[in-house]
Order: structure tokens, then sequence, then C-alpha cells
């Protein structure tokens, strides 16, 4: 495959502002959910690397944390990592929500996009939301803002216009070798993506206040097997917090919101790890962590 000339590769990032949509529609792109997705703006905080691959080309997808206003050092850590991602990129994905202006944030990332010198796809994301009048007008706002290589409506929710993006990606890839070997997924550890699981889950069941001061680390994963021959995967996980009152919340009446999150997370470890799994939760306080360094880097949120 890799030998073959008319072979293209290269690295796609999708960038943008929280809750447009970024990891659901790169989900859609390679067919499985990697990275996890919310109702709630900030749910990617790290870069996440996924790979698609068929028989003429590879596409590297990097979804982004959404640029937004950092209010600590965890947020500031979003920022410069999105923003980052546009350096040794083939392609920018510029992902907004199809609207009747264009917002600050997206001229300030298309004041950025004009200096890349490099193709940028506009996304208009939840084209299902909109009359097809709404989405031609949205297009041709964009379209006086910046000579966008390639304009495409998609619904990444409802997977309309995946087919069509794919292609007008495809069409501005670099012809060269695969990046990745062929059943290269992502470069998320399993580890990372059992604790990404819980986080979503969490983010999910979870009041507004407490999700965004949350982080999950995977203490333990030890395989066993059962008597029946089956596998068993033990998984142990703790979810921090940075207040009592919050650990309150996420254990719940009894514990209830923690066997909630528990039960949620389980079934999609499940289908990751494609065995039965045992898991179990624990809560620590961290005050303030998102504005400590150190605690910051122990989560894995380097720059």
């Amino acid at each position: 495959m890799e030998n073959d000339a008319k072979f293209k590769s290269g690295i796609i990032t999708l960038i943008g502002r929280p809750n447009v949509g970024k990891s659901t529609l790169m989900n859609q792109m390679i067919g499985q959910k990697i990275a996890i997705t919310s109702a709630k703006p900030q749910t990617t905080r790290k870069k996440i690397l996924t790979v698609y691959t068929d028989e003429d080309c590879q596409m590297v997808f990097q979804d982004t944390p959404g640029l937004h206003e950092a209010q600590n050092k965890l947020g500031e850590y979003m920022v410069k990592i999105a923003k980052s991602s546009l350096e040794d990129v083939d392609v920018v994905l510029m992902l907004v929500e199809i609207g009747s202006f264009i917002g600050k944030t997206e001229k300030s990332l298309i004041e950025q996009l004009r200096l890349l010198h490099k193709p940028v796809i506009l996304v208009m994301n939840k084209m299902d939301e909109k009359e097809p009048a709404q989405i031609q007008a949205a297009k041709k706002l964009y379209e006086k803002e910046m000579s966008f290589s390639e304009i495409v409506a998609v619904s990444a929710l409802k997977h309309q216009g995946i087919d069509v993006l794919m292609q007008g990606i495809k069409k501005y890839l670099p012809y060269g070798p695969a990046l990745y070997e062929e059943d290269t997924l992502t470069d998320q550890l399993e580890r990372d993506l059992v604790a990404e699981i819980i986080r979503e889950k969490a983010l999910r069941c979870l009041r507004d206040e407490v999700p965004h001061g949350i982080a999950v680390y995977t203490d333990s994963m030890k395989e066993r097997m059962k008597k029946s021959g089956e596998i068993l995967m033990d998984i142990a996980a703790t979810l921090v917090c940075e207040r009592d009152s919050h650990k309150g919340m996420i254990i719940g009446k009894g514990g209830s919101m923690l066997k909630k999150i528990g039960m949620e997370a389980r079934k999609d470890m499940e289908k990751l790890l494609e065995c039965q799994v045992n898991l179990k939760l624990f809560v620590k306080v961290r005050r303030d962590w998102r504005d400590n360094e150190t605690q910051l880097r122990n989560f894995g949120y380097r720059s």
C-alpha cells in the first residue's frame, strides 16, 4: 500500500470554539468512537490523534480543545494546545455552527488561518437544524472573510455530508507513504481511553458546576481468566475534584451517583476492550488542581 505512487497521507487538524462538534465529527470520520463527547463545553482537554486508512490514503486527525477565554492554568494549557496544532499540518478543518453572523472567536481564528498558507476547509456543522437558505447565507458570510479551499455543510451527529467532506480532505493531501501502520486507530493508551470514558459519563451525569473541576486517572488495569475461560479486566480508577462538596455530589446519596457513572462507563469499556470489565471507582479532593502546575502534569496535561 505505502509503495503505491498514488497513495496520499497527511495530518488534518480540527479547530474551533468549544462545543461546536469537533470530537463528534472526528469520531464519525474514522468510523469509531475514540474522543469523548458531551453537551458541555470544553469537554476535550488534550490533543487526540486518530487515524483513518483506506486503499489509497491515510488521514491522521488531530482533535483539539475548543478556543476560549482561559480562566485557569488548565484553560491556558488547552488554548495553547489548540493553537499549536496548526503547526506542521497538511489540512485544517475550521468548524463552525451555521448562524447569521460570525463570532469574535471565529474572526480571530480566521486572521490566524490567513497567515498559514495551507488548505483550510470550512466545515459548517449542524446542517440538520437549518434550512437550505440559512446554510447558503452563512456560506456567503464566510466567503467574504476568507478564501477557503472548500466549504462543506455537515451534521456530525446525524452523519450527513461526511463522505463529501472526506473526499474534499483527500484532494488536498500530499502524495506519500502512510505515517502509521494500517491497523493504527489512535495514539491514546488504553488506560487513557478508560479514564476519558469515565470523565465523559461524569460530564453527562453531574450538574454543571462540577464537571469542569473533575480529572480522572486509571490506577490499575489487570487482566485475569475466569473459570469459564473468559477474560475479565479488573480496572480501578480515581475521580479527582476540587471541593469536598463536589465529592459528595459525585458519590451521591448512598453512593448512587458514583454507581451510575460506573455502570455507564463499564458498558463503553466492555465495547472498547472486548471483554467483561470489573470497575472500581474512587473519589479524591485536590483543591484547585486546575491552577496547580504539578497537579496538571500529574494528570498528563503537559505542553
